[in-house]
């Protein structure tokens, strides 16, 4: 009887857990939602006279340029190195995924370095054919174009590896089928093999659409205006928080519509990845299309790693800067704390909420996980504000209490802490880990859990002493992953870091906002090798999969 209350108790207590934890998550969409309609209309008012449609306009044609950008060059990258044999295909099918290490602000900073009015390539331009400066046109890249090339060249790799599994899985027989038909390679390609891929190609495209919206850093240093910089600008420069929330409502209604497109897409993928009959036998390629492959496939990697990696790395040693000064090492220092703690709390608030949706099935688990996952569709600003808003309310509203009651003022308890940075965090990757777990707990047979009941464990029993055993692999990659993307994070600890407390990411965006891009080299170089720790583990998959 007492181990079975104990027993009821831990079964009440992950119910509870994973329960709050859809609560935290459901908190920062509720705070922008009050927050903006507790605002006057007067602001609103003012917003849709002067910057709202502006902000409209321009996130909407930086959205369509980086999708058919993305859309392009991964559906055609990953067709080429699937389908195709060329000189340096094998290396071409993991360097191609690379570029997805780089923040695009990084990309941004070592591009204008090179691409600017003072840059070398004008200079040198200036300099060999005897121009003044106003004797020639050059494309600028701060602009919106520019913005959008920047995140084209990181972002793509996100279609490349959904287009890459999809024409992987696809039976030659309907290729050969076309063939036989009199179509050409690259007519069987647009009449067969990218009418069946096109449901991953559209994910991949359509995650691109939500990273670019979420985007602040490239387009606050371009000085192109969307919902992302109107959100920072409201906050601090105009002390606005109604329009800060405002504005914040627009972007995530945007969001929460791409995220249910992602979804819907991805429920209709099934399709593509039906029987492989026969292997696909790549084609020889000869001649020029051979050496239009090469090019295909080495132009994403040239401008998206080779170039900006040597551009940051020259910047670094002309800054001179020591990486191991006691100023850098604070900001390493800051950086690495925020992401473990992130990674270590996301990562168990992914299992909690695994553990209770598998063995709580129903409406309400199920809604809690999807609440948990809506994080990753809502950009950081957005994240920020929703959770900065309330909890000055309750900050402050508790201060006023104690002074009125004993007398004592209790301060800012959670705004500004750093435990709300992190609870933004864990918002805004729990979507990434809980997909980790998803995988890994899909190889425990719910025979497995019923055996473990039937023997008196509890559901923490089952969690600790048979899922955690295998999930281990799994889990561990989820916190890389959201380690790293914390550390390259840019909007949400610009908004809501402790006073004083600067990352890697953050001194980058100071020092290039204030055109010291040689200053701004060496803390990108480093976010960017940190970045490269779990697509280097992408890469070994890609290639043993290849």
């Amino acid at each position: 009887m007492k181990s079975q209350f104990f027993k009821s108790v831990s079964d009440r207590g992950l119910t509870i857990a994973a329960l709050t934890i859809a609560v935290i998550c459901a908190l920062p969409h509720l705070g922008v939602l009050v927050a903006a309609f507790m605002g006057s209309l007067d602001t609103l008012t003012h917003l849709a006279e002067t910057v709202l449609g502006g902000y409209t306009q321009t996130t909407l044609a930086l959205v369509v340029l980086v999708c058919i950008g993305t859309a392009s060059i991964g559906t055609g990258a990953a067709w080429v190195v699937t389908m195709a044999e060329f000189p340096g295909r094998r290396w071409f099918e993991i360097a191609l995924v690379i570029p997805l290490a780089f923040p695009a602000y990084v990309l941004a900073y070592a591009y204008t370095h090179l691409l600017d009015h003072p840059g070398i390539v004008q200079s040198t331009l200036r300099d060999v054919m005897g121009w003044g400066p106003r004797d020639y046109w050059f494309p600028k890249i701060r602009s919106l174009g520019g913005a959008a090339a920047m995140l084209i060249l990181v972002l793509y790799p996100y279609v490349y590896l959904l287009a890459r599994a999809a024409f992987t899985a696809q039976s030659a027989t309907t290729f050969f089928a076309a063939r036989s038909l009199g179509k050409t390679p690259l007519g069987a390609f647009f009449r067969v093999s990218l009418p069946m891929a096109r449901p991953a190609i559209a994910a991949g495209v359509l995650l691109t659409a939500m990273e670019t919206i979420a985007d602040f850093g490239t387009v606050a240093y371009f000085g192109v205006q969307t919902f992302a910089t109107g959100i920072y600008t409201s906050w601090f420069s105009m002390a606005d928080r109604a329009a800060a929330a405002q504005l914040s409502l627009g972007l995530l209604a945007f969001a929460l519509l791409l995220a249910i497109l992602e979804r819907t897409s991805r429920g209709d993928a099934q399709y593509t990845s039906g029987r492989r009959q026969e292997a696909m036998a790549r084609m020889n390629l000869t001649g020029a299309t051979k050496w239009a492959a090469v090019l295909l496939c080495a132009l994403p990697v040239v401008f998206g790693l080779i170039v900006p990696v040597i551009a940051l790395v020259v910047m670094a040693l002309e800054s001179q800067q020591d990486l191991l000064s006691q100023r850098y090492v604070g900001f390493i220092r800051n950086s690495l704390t925020l992401a473990s703690l992130a990674a270590l709390i996301t990562v168990g608030a992914a299992i909690l909420l695994g553990a209770y949706q598998r063995q709580r099935k129903g409406r309400l688990s199920s809604a809690a996980a999807y609440v948990a996952r809506m994080g990753y569709a809502v950009p950081g600003g957005v994240i920020a504000v929703g959770l900065l808003v309330p909890m000055a309310a309750f900050d402050n509203a508790l201060d006023s209490w104690m002074r009125e009651t004993f007398d004592i003022s209790t301060g800012l308890l959670l705004t500004g802490s750093i435990w709300l940075l992190i609870a933004a965090y864990m918002i805004r990757f729990l979507a990434a880990a809980l997909g980790a777990y998803e995988g890994g707990i899909s190889a425990v047979s719910p025979n497995m859990d019923s055996a473990a009941r039937v023997l008196g464990q509890s559901q923490w029993g089952v969690l600790r002493r048979v899922h955690m055993p295998i999930l281990t692999p799994s889990l561990l990659t989820a916190a890389l992953i959201v380690f790293v993307d914390v550390m390259k994070e840019l909007p949400a600890t610009l908004i809501m870091r402790p006073f004083n407390y600067d990352t890697l990411a953050v001194q980058a965006f100071r020092l290039a906002s204030d055109e010291r891009l040689e200053g701004a080299a060496m803390p990108s170089l480093v976010i960017a090798a940190i970045g490269l720790i779990p697509v280097i583990l992408l890469c070994r998959k890609v290639g043993r999969g290849g």
